[in-house]
């Protein structure tokens, strides 16, 4: 379901700023899936070079959290919003909360794959692949439910964190017996694995970001509900 929610106001110039925040929640969110795509790319290739680019963009990212919450903050001071522009506003701030993690993740991933660059690569790394295309694809798809306020979409995000759930739970299982099996291999595993939990939190990130939208939109909060739960909600504000 598409929609835009956002009216027009007597004030053009509250139309911009509303317009101009959203916009650079979207530069933002661009930066961040760029990031957590280097930093995966890194970790599988041993690219050092790549995996510092992603560590060091990470300011870039945090300089974006405070300009925006700091308009977000103006808005809030000079218009008063209310309704569905409130809305807005707390949409905004949240969001760029959870992409500010998810830098910080992409920052952590892109450190371990430049101290992980010289070693031999885990069989394991073929899943951690898998699973952060998995996650980044999530992170894609609700900045792009963002862009559009379209429900349906944010849903399909929320509805496929459970697969990157069970790669994570697929992923540790391999990773533990192969430290089992070998206790040369349990440093290295367990860098693994963190890499693992980082994606596995990036696709959360991903789903909260996705129900903000559905917030937004309908004006229904479905955080902590299951998607079942969500989606009868949402089809009883439709009808």
């Amino acid at each position: 379901m598409k929609s835009d929610p956002l009216k027009k106001h007597i004030s053009q110039q509250f139309d911009t700023e509303l317009e101009d925040i959203r916009n650079r929640v979207l530069a933002m969110g661009g930066l961040v899936e760029k990031n957590v795509g280097e930093a995966i790319q890194a970790l599988i290739d041993g690219n050092t070079e790549l995996g510092e680019e992603a560590a060091h963009s990470d300011y870039q990212v945090n300089r974006m959290e405070l300009a925006i919450d700091e308009e977000c903050a103006h808005i809030l001071a000079r218009r008063q919003p209310t309704a569905i522009d409130l809305r807005l506003i707390m949409m905004v701030i949240k969001t760029i909360t959870d992409l500010e993690r998810v830098g910080d993740k992409a920052e952590k991933i892109g450190r371990v794959a430049v101290q992980m660059a010289s070693e031999d690569r885990l069989v394991a790394f073929k899943e951690l692949r898998y699973m952060g295309e998995l996650a980044r694809e999530a992170l894609h798809n609700s900045l792009d439910a963002f862009a559009r306020m379209d429900v349906d979409a944010a849903m399909a995000v929320v509805r496929g964190d459970d697969l990157i759930d069970e790669a994570y739970d697929g992923l540790t299982r391999q990773l533990i017996t192969y430290m089992m099996e070998d206790s040369r291999n349990i440093r290295r595993g367990i860098d693994v694995l963190w890499c693992a939990r980082a994606l596995e939190r990036v696709g959360d990130h991903a789903k909260n970001i996705a129900e903000y939208v559905v917030f937004m939109v309908l004006g229904k909060d479905v955080r902590h509900v299951t998607p079942e739960q969500a989606e009868e909600e949402i089809l009883a504000n439709k009808r």
